[in-house]
């Protein structure tokens, strides 16, 4: 066995990603205080051929050193937007997008039972570190689904929960690429 060389792994440029197809899922950053996973959001959503990423609040924004060091460049390929209020940005997407919620509620699914209708888009809201989704974000929010955990911690880092939810969103939707 070896390791294969970075020739040998075809990336493409970041023009050709730019013009590539995308699953039609959109993360959203409800105020994430940490630029490491801010960029490795970043980097989470280029691997998995995301549509795009909203920052909001709090959440830095690039360019920044910060996260560069997590998203290794992805902050150039990934198409992004700020807003400082969340709000305006779910009343911008919310007829196009089904928003759904990362979060553990008394309403939550279990992301498991959770399936994707390939002919809708979806926007997921990642919330704050401690906090978690703030209540203007969750009012908007059609579903909430949480990731199970069993073991004695109730929480994942955040984007380690984004890294499990784009590859749940990509496995579904993946065959709708070109």
């Amino acid at each position: 066995m070896k390791k294969k060389s970075l020739k040998e792994l075809n990336r493409i440029t970041i023009s050709q990603f730019k013009e590539s197809s995308k699953i039609p899922i959109i993360f959203i950053l409800d105020n994430i205080r940490s630029m490491s996973n801010v960029g490795a959001i970043f980097r989470i959503s280029d691997a998995f051929l995301l549509n795009k990423i909203y920052l909001c609040g709090i959440t830095a924004k690039p360019p920044h050193r910060e996260i560069h060091k997590t998203a290794l460049g992805a902050e150039e390929s990934m198409d992004w937007e700020y807003f400082e209020d969340i709000e305006i940005c779910l009343k911008e997407i919310k007829n196009e997008y089904e928003i759904i919620g990362l979060e553990q509620t008394d309403k939550s699914i279990l992301c498991n039972n959770f399936e994707m209708d390939l002919s809708k888009k979806y926007a997921f809201i990642f919330g704050n570190e401690v906090e978690g989704i703030s209540y203007k974000a969750l009012n908007y929010c059609k579903y909430v689904i949480e990731i199970p955990q069993f073991g004695t911690k109730h929480s994942l880092n955040v984007s380690s929960a984004a890294s499990i939810i784009a590859w749940e969103s990509y496995k579904s939707f993946r065959f709708l690429l070109n």
